[in-house]
């Protein structure tokens, strides 16, 4: 499967996020892409304040949008994120469309992004967003996705529920920070990777220096090996990569980690 990576600038100018989108799944499905990944928050600033403003409900501007481009390009397309509302609630929400333009899952952030590193990053979600109830996969192509947004990737569980369903890969439309970023942002999709030997996919936004808040960037694939096969900078870039999932398989013959768990002692008890 060819998967297009879209590490792409935010500003806060609606129409240009959707119309900068829109050419590069474009430009991905030109060089082959079947599976195309945009970034968290690719609509519009990551800021607190500015979440309510830009915030939509399914099916208006955004979500028809992203529909239509994969319709027109004939793909399957991860629409990273946008705030969504719904009622008086809003969510942090990322929509799967399949190449008929048909949204065929819903990602609603699970883990929200609340933390105050000493000396580095606070940042508190929650103020805005509430948070999903459900553990997201797909299907493209006969083959199992699972998906998350940025900060639920740092919840091993989620990964194994994901991989012990049949995900084959786990993408993450992400944006770390550069506190959380060079800590941690390649450490963590190795690990995923190698714990439930399945593809990782990260895809972030450009760091703009002069944004509320800079992202890490670095979109990254790694194999179920561990190995990174790709990793950008933090400059805007379009990537393709063909990934080979007969390496799961490979991987988890040559090392049978997900049948040797002994789930008999896996408790939360007093010890």
């Amino acid at each position: 499967m060819k998967i297009g990576l879209i590490q792409m600038p935010v500003t806060r100018d609606k129409e240009k996020n959707l119309s900068y989108a829109v050419q590069s799944i474009y430009e991905c499905t030109q060089q082959g892409a079947e599976l195309v990944i945009l970034p968290e928050m690719f609509m519009c600033p990551y800021s607190n304040k500015d979440f309510p403003v830009y915030a939509e409900q399914a099916e208006e501007q955004t979500w028809k949008t992203l529909s239509d481009a994969a319709k027109n390009n004939g793909i399957f397309l991860i629409g990273g994120s946008m705030p969504e509302t719904d009622g008086n609630q809003i969510f942090n929400t990322s929509f799967v469309f399949n190449p008929n333009g048909n949204e065929i899952a819903r990602h609603r952030k699970i883990h929200l992004f609340d933390i105050d590193v000493k000396g580095g990053q606070s940042f508190k979600e929650s103020d805005v967003f509430s948070a999903g109830d459900s553990i997201t996969m797909f299907e493209a192509f006969g083959i199992k996705i699972g998906l998350c947004l940025c900060f639920d990737m740092r919840f091993p569980e989620l990964s194994s529920i994901m991989a012990l369903n049949g995900s084959q890969m786990i993408v993450v439309p992400a944006a770390f920070n550069m506190t959380t970023g060079p800590a941690h942002w390649e450490l963590l999709f190795r690990q995923r990777a190698v714990d439930n030997q399945l593809y990782t996919i990260g895809v972030a936004p450009a760091r703009d220096e002069n944004g509320p808040y800079i992202s890490y960037g670095n979109s990254i694939v790694v194999s179920p090996w561990g190995d990174v096969v790709y990793r950008a900078d933090e400059k805007p870039t379009t990537a393709v990569i063909d990934i080979d999932l007969e390496m799961n398989i490979s991987i988890r013959n040559q090392l049978p980690l997900l049948s040797a768990r002994r789930t008999d002692l896996y408790k939360v008890e007093e010890i």
